[in-house]
């Protein structure tokens, strides 16, 4: 049996680190990352011509080689909060070695961390040239699209969420709908958590989408207490995760807060009870993905997100003398005070 031993961890080189950083300010179209030298280097670039599907062929097609891996990342023309969206394809042909195959697979988190998690939107694992087509991702979103056969547990919830909203509000209703809404997560948004844990970000705001029940990443930065309030949609409820940077009698903390920001009746009834629903189950995924949340708020506005307000919530004050209850004086000059033996009658 022959063992296989790896580099713990394969970094992007400098001149590829500045390829990522012209990649955000739309600079490629497309790059090509190979593993040289145990690091992640520069294969090749290219800019946008066209749109992105008419550039596709054209540009991916001469960076790949019949029996090399490599990693594609592709610019398509989607916009999200952070910048244009990417297509990660990972190329590994089923004539490569073994050992190709293990080191390309270990090492593609660390490629998603290095270029920035957030921006990769869609994944696409090819073996043969022909899944690396504009047809084969086409196929691909298509099988990706498709819904997978429901368990039995997934008929049962489909069937609640029915009888939810056609009944009125009882003591039953509340009984089902107790435990909360277990939505999914995108894997744009487990990526971003992670990277949350790394320390890339210290900021990540989550929105549900509605149609889907899915929960998305909508933002991610690193972001200073001041600028807070200013992430907080007026118009629709969120989830933000924060990472509260302070000191305390002398210490310096680090402090993930949690706070769901509900603009009061601006948002449909559906939408308050899906975000209130779902926020339990989300708080267990975000604990099992290593997030330790210290502090859970709920706030109608961003601006409630004050440094002091925090502070408070983190850290309440804690009064430790508190004083005795003094009775009121009587009236001034009242004169001495009278006893009076009551009489009894014969």
């Amino acid at each position: 049996m022959r063992f296989y031993t790896f580099p713990s961890s394969i970094p992007a080189n400098e001149q590829l680190a500045k390829v990522f950083g012209k990649a955000k300010k739309d600079k490629y179209r497309v790059i090509k990352v190979s593993i040289e030298n145990e690091e992640l280097s520069c294969g090749a670039t290219a800019e946008a011509k066209k749109d992105w599907e008419r550039d596709y062929d054209k540009l991916v097609a001469p960076l790949l080689e019949a029996d090399v891996p490599c990693y594609i990342l592709y610019r398509l023309d989607a916009k999200i909060p952070l910048g244009h969206s990417w297509l990660l394809i990972s190329w590994t042909p089923d004539t490569a070695s073994i050992r190709q195959k293990m080191v390309y697979a270990s090492t593609k988190a660390t490629l998603k961390t290095e270029f920035g998690s957030a921006y990769i939107t869609e994944e696409l694992h090819a073996t043969t040239l022909d899944e690396t087509t504009l047809e084969g991702y086409r196929r691909h979103k298509q099988e990706f699209a498709a819904p997978a056969p429901l368990t039995m547990r997934e008929e049962e919830l489909k069937e609640l969420r029915k009888t939810e909203v056609h009944t009125e509000i009882s003591t039953n209703t509340r009984h089902q709908t107790l435990g909360g809404i277990n939505c999914p997560l995108s894997e744009a948004t487990l990526d971003a958590v992670q990277d949350l844990v790394r320390g890339r970000y210290d900021y990540l705001q989550f929105r549900i989408d509605l149609e889907e029940e899915r929960i998305h990443v909508s933002h991610a930065a690193k972001v200073e207490i001041a600028d807070l309030p200013k992430q907080v949609p007026e118009d629709h409820a969120r989830y933000h995760l924060f990472l509260f940077r302070h000191t305390h009698e002398g210490d310096y903390l680090e402090s993930y807060v949690f706070i769901y920001s509900m603009p009061g009746y601006s948002c449909s009834v559906r939408e308050r009870m899906m975000y209130s629903s779902c926020k339990a189950p989300f708080l267990e995924q975000l604990a099992a993905l290593g997030v330790e949340v210290i502090k859970k708020l709920e706030i109608d506005s961003g601006s409630e997100l004050t440094e002091a307000y925090l502070q408070e919530e983190l850290h309440p004050k804690k009064i430790l003398h508190r004083p005795a209850f003094a009775k009121p004086k009587g009236p001034p000059n009242r004169g001495a005070k009278r006893l009076t033996r009551p009489t009894t009658e014969d």
